[in-house]
């Protein structure tokens, strides 16, 4: 008797591309379960972060940020995405290209529109080509970066500029010809403490003994500090956080207002469980300073900060010291507090590679900025070991 014959295995669908222009498109569930493990996900890249930017009028052709997001799908189930948007100007994105544009202009090649895949106004790394859990995430890494290619070359963009993305997606793109570029953050990392004395413990005396009097004096001058999250976050609280962040844009002269009240309405209704307000208060109740925080379940991110009076070491404590308190009570193990601030180092944050990746459709500028990027990656590694050696910390 024969063997029966075998069925002849079934192809897998075709991969399909769709273009749209908002996250709303998507339906929340899709998008979310491109976002990779829940402990390891980034609140920013959530459906309901990026939604609420789209709806409070802080994306579109207005303001410089249009949407334009790519979908791959096998048959109707999407297996990848970007957040990505072509760029008008190059504000709010944290990894600086002005002089790239200058040096286009002075080439007499259009520099703007651009593409900018990220997320708006927030420098934080997390994933940027978004795939399926199952799926092939080599092989669809690579079929976005063909994707961003493609697209600008469709809507005559000068470039794809790939912000704050994960170390093995930079290798993908690096690996089809995009260009590397390296900055540095300060974060602060847990390494086994349990208390703020146990985490002074990591400095020698003289730089314990700095930290602790710029703790000091706080109660003396009648100023007390809370944290409000989820339910404790009522309508009064989300006014007092937009007011926060706007006292520090309009205090400096290169201050951008990216965002809007309604936002951050839309943020505490929404994602109340990921969002804090960190408020210090005088002897009447009164909040004079604060700061804004988002968490996940591993990591504390530090966004926005506010005083309306100035007082001596406030800062320090509102957006570090605190911050890693929470850390350590909540069992977190990372706190980024922002971008910028090397002032960070002698406070026991860490200087931490940022990566990215950037493509011109222009062989000339890219080989122009591919030499300079180079040399820069030699000069950014190197000033990160020089700032390891300088971290004042007790060697074990």
């Amino acid at each position: 008797m024969g063997c029966p014959e075998e069925e002849p295995a079934l192809s897998p669908e075709p991969l399909t591309v769709e273009i749209v222009d908002s996250v709303g498109a998507v339906p929340a569930e899709a998008w979310d379960a491109l976002l990779g493990p829940p402990d390891e996900a980034s609140p920013f890249l959530q459906h309901r972060f990026l939604r609420a930017l789209e709806e409070a009028g802080t994306l579109g052709p207005d303001t410089g940020w249009i949407p334009r997001i790519p979908l791959v799908k096998r048959g109707d189930v999407l297996v990848a995405a970007a957040p990505a948007y072509v760029k008008l100007h190059s504000q709010g994105e944290f990894v600086f290209d002005f002089s790239w544009a200058h040096f286009a202009e002075q080439a007499g090649l259009p520099y703007y529109p651009k593409l900018l895949v990220g997320v708006p106004f927030t420098p934080v790394t997390g994933r940027r080509l978004l795939t399926r859990e199952g799926e092939d995430r080599p092989a669809l890494m690579a079929a976005m970066g063909e994707v961003f290619e493609e697209l600008c070359r469709a809507m005559d963009l000068s470039s794809v500029h790939v912000n704050f993305a994960c170390e093995d997606e930079v290798a993908a793109l690096v690996s089809q010809g995009y260009l590397h570029k390296l900055g540095i953050q300060y974060h602060w990392r847990r390494h086994g403490e349990r208390s703020f004395e146990e985490y002074l413990g990591r400095f020698n005396s003289k730089r314990r003994n700095q930290l602790r009097r710029e703790r000091r004096g706080f109660a003396e001058q009648g100023l007390s500090f809370s944290v409000h999250r989820g339910a404790e976050l009522d309508d009064a609280d989300v006014k007092t956080a937009f007011r926060i962040y706007k006292t520090t844009v309009d205090k400096f002269y290169w201050g951008r207002q990216y965002l809007n009240l309604k936002v951050f309405q839309l943020w505490a209704a929404r994602m109340g469980d990921a969002m804090e307000l960190v408020a210090a208060r005088d002897a009447n109740g009164a909040i004079v300073a604060g700061a804004v925080n988002f968490a996940s379940s591993r990591r504390l991110f530090g966004r926005y900060w506010g005083t309306f009076q100035e007082v001596r070491n406030l800062h320090f404590e509102v957006c570090y010291y605190r911050g890693i308190e929470e850390a350590l009570e909540r069992g977190l193990d990372v706190f980024e507090p922002g971008a910028g601030g090397e002032h960070k180092l002698v406070r026991g944050f860490e200087p931490t590679l940022m990566h990215s990746a950037h493509l011109l459709v222009d062989q000339r500028l890219h080989g122009a900025i591919g030499r300079h990027l180079e040399e820069e990656r030699r000069r950014v590694r190197q000033e990160q070991m020089l700032m390891m050696e300088s971290l004042g910390q007790r060697r074990g």
